[in-house]
């Protein structure tokens, strides 16, 4: 993802939901001063892979959707998914997260060896300042909304499910495929279910981008609202 395709839809994000793009910017520069560059080669599991992105909705823990993340290549966990894959003997390849949940399994993963995409946002600079420095340091691999900076990158994508099928894009992964993704929960807030939106849409447009049509999306393309996205 190139800065100046991802920053049009960035900037109708921050519009949509009032955000500030220098808390972004600031959050950003103190995940870089507490990370090193990742070196992607230990997520090379995912080049070439069917790749199971693993949301955390209730979903998650049906049989079925269990034994689709068993049976991909690589998984790419959301959030609290990681937990739920790991309490189903699941291995998570790679989680993806604002620190806004589980701290606790970040620094568990990293530990182990796991590589943990931790996102810095206008809002979480406590958290980053907290449990960043607690990881083994190889093993994060720092994101930003905003503009790339020095070793943080920018793969695209807002939430953290959304973002995690970018980053296996980005990483080169051959198939996506979706689980544990809810849509329609009625159990969540009102400013969850607009970033839920968010992702749909975000999903929309990383399938044209791959020429790819994720089962996800099925019966829902014809009502997803697609500006700004550069969708043919």
């Amino acid at each position: 993802m190139e800065f100046d395709v991802w920053e049009p839809v960035y900037d109708a994000i921050l519009r949509d939901f009032g955000y500030d793009r220098t808390g972004d910017e600031r959050a950003r520069d103190v995940l870089a001063s507490l990370t090193d560059p990742f070196d992607l080669a230990l997520l090379g599991s995912v080049r070439g892979a069917t790749v199971a992105i693993a949301g955390a909705g209730p979903s998650l823990e049906n049989e079925t959707n269990l034994e689709r993340a068993r049976e991909a290549d690589a998984v790419v966990a959301a959030s609290t998914a990681a937990d739920v894959l790991r309490s189903h003997d699941i291995t998570v390849d790679c989680m993806v997260t604002d620190l806004d949940k589980n701290p606790d399994t970040v620094r568990q993963l990293t530990d182990g060896g796991v590589p943990v995409a931790v996102h810095a946002h206008g809002d979480n600079v406590p958290a980053v300042r907290e449990v960043v420095p607690d990881c083994a340091g190889e093993f994060v691999l720092p994101t930003t909304q905003a503009a790339p900076r020095d070793h943080v990158r920018n793969v695209g994508g807002f939430t953290d499910g959304d973002r995690a099928a970018f980053l296996a894009d980005h990483l080169g992964a051959t198939e996506l495929t979706f689980v544990g993704w809810d849509f329609d929960d009625s159990t969540v807030d009102a400013v969850k279910a607009q970033k839920l939106e968010w992702a749909e849409r975000l999903l929309y447009w990383l399938e044209s981008r791959r020429d790819e049509r994720f089962a996800v999306l099925d019966g829902r393309r014809d009502a997803i609202e697609t500006e700004p996205l550069p969708v043919e």
